[in-house]
């Protein structure tokens, strides 16, 4: 399905609200785009979700050149490397959300599917996660340790940072970032009760 730049923006604008307003992100800490007619329209540096506008977008072109007024979040480069992997991926989104931290600190078996498959949904929605060593936000380190591991999963957890999950669509994206912390907190709470 094409959707209109309206649609996106309404997608885009639930789920920001959606993802604040039941604690999956706070205060400026989250950030996501989606792609529309050759640019990124990625949230602007210093936005918040949870009072998230349309003005609060800001477009940068595949060469990495901002088209609007406003600064881009300063990981727009994670996007665009996500954006530049598949023609296929239209949206991508970025959470510190808790349970996904809190699994990036428990030793993996591979670091190229992180999560166990405790329930089938994350495999079915998302596919692999790939953990990536941390860096500190927003450095160049940080985008080349993802794009030296891009290739090898689907959806991404940043050690001690958070998930970045690329999807068709944002509700696309929203959905497997949901599955994603979801699978993460069953796991966690498996770790801690010592049965996996």
């Amino acid at each position: 399905m094409n959707q209109t730049f309206d649609e996106k923006l309404r997608d885009a604008l639930w789920t920001a609200h959606s993802l604040f307003e039941r604690g999956k992100t706070s205060g400026s800490s989250a950030n996501m785009s989606f792609f529309h007619d050759g640019r990124i329209y990625i949230s602007a540096s210093g936005s918040c979700f949870g009072t998230m506008g349309e003005e609060d977008f800001t477009p940068v072109y595949m060469d990495g050149s901002a088209a609007g007024l406003r600064k881009p979040s300063k990981e727009w480069p994670l996007h665009l490397e996500l954006y530049r992997k598949s023609p296929h991926i239209g949206a991508v989104i970025h959470t510190h959300s808790t349970y996904s931290v809190l699994w990036s600190f428990v030793p993996c078996e591979t670091e190229q599917d992180c999560i166990p498959a405790h329930t089938p949904y994350l495999k079915m929605k998302l596919g692999t996660v790939g953990l990536i060593p941390y860096e500190k936000p927003g450095s160049e380190a940080l985008f080349s340790a993802l794009r030296e591991r891009i290739s090898l999963s689907d959806g991404y957890l940043l050690k001690n940072h958070g998930p970045v999950v690329p999807g068709k669509t944002i509700m696309d994206a929203f959905y497997s970032l949901e599955e994603l912390e979801e699978s993460a907190r069953i796991a966690w709470e498996l770790y801690r009760a010592g049965l996996a």
